[in-house]
């Protein structure tokens, strides 16, 4: 019995640069990486913006180590506006005009320049350590509410309102050791720390509440 004859085995050979397959499957991942790239971009429409490292009230002077960066995803351009983002250059002499809270973002309406007000004073404030909250430090802003005891009357509003806290020691330093309660040390017109400190001689045993704004 005869066999018959086997052919040669072939071998397959690599396509060559002038294949058109090749510069077919080339452009195939030029055009993938291209619309990926694009893609990322799109998903990635957030803003690198200023915000408030921690609370700051009326009148403080704001610098570049006060700020903490974060990226923010704003609904329109015209409230990105509103806001400082971190391209943005900020001029040497920008003051509050009102309290902004740790973690808030920055914005414009809430600088402008100039000094602060001639006639602020700084009031010290010794409150029961259960009558201010643990979260008040130098650069909050807080209400003041002062009640008598012996009255019946309900408590009306603030006897100092919007004051700035500029020290706010813990009640484990100074003048807590010694007499259990906390001192605050708060900027106010010097017409309100007049009538604090009349409204707080009228009352025997006075009462103070802080609360802090948020």
């Amino acid at each position: 019995m005869s066999l018959g004859t086997v052919p040669p085995a072939t071998r397959a050979a690599r396509p060559g640069w002038r294949d058109p397959r090749l510069w077919v499957g080339v452009l195939l991942v030029a055009v993938s990486v291209v619309a990926g790239a694009r893609l990322l971009a799109a998903a990635d429409d957030t803003v690198a913006v200023w915000t408030v490292a921690t609370d700051a009230g009326p009148g403080t002077l704001l610098t570049t180590e006060d700020l903490v960066a974060h990226r923010i995803r704003f609904a329109d351009a015209d409230q990105q506006a509103g806001y400082f983002t971190v391209d943005d250059e900020l001029p040497a002499d920008l003051r509050l005009l009102r309290g902004v809270a740790a973690g808030e973002l920055l914005p414009r309406a809430a600088l402008g320049t100039g000094a602060t007000p001639t006639d602020a004073v700084e009031l010290p404030v010794a409150v029961e350590a259960d009558q201010v909250p643990p979260s008040v430090r130098a650069g909050s802003v807080v209400d003041v509410y002062l009640r008598d005891p012996s009255a019946r009357s309900e408590t009306t509003g603030p006897v100092l309102e919007e004051a700035t806290v500029v020290d706010a020691p813990a009640l484990d330093e100074g003048f807590g050791t010694v007499t259990g309660r906390r001192q605050l040390v708060v900027a106010v017109p010097a017409a309100d720390a007049t009538a604090f400190l009349a409204a707080l001689g009228r009352i025997e045993n006075p009462v103070l509440t802080v609360v802090r704004r948020s």
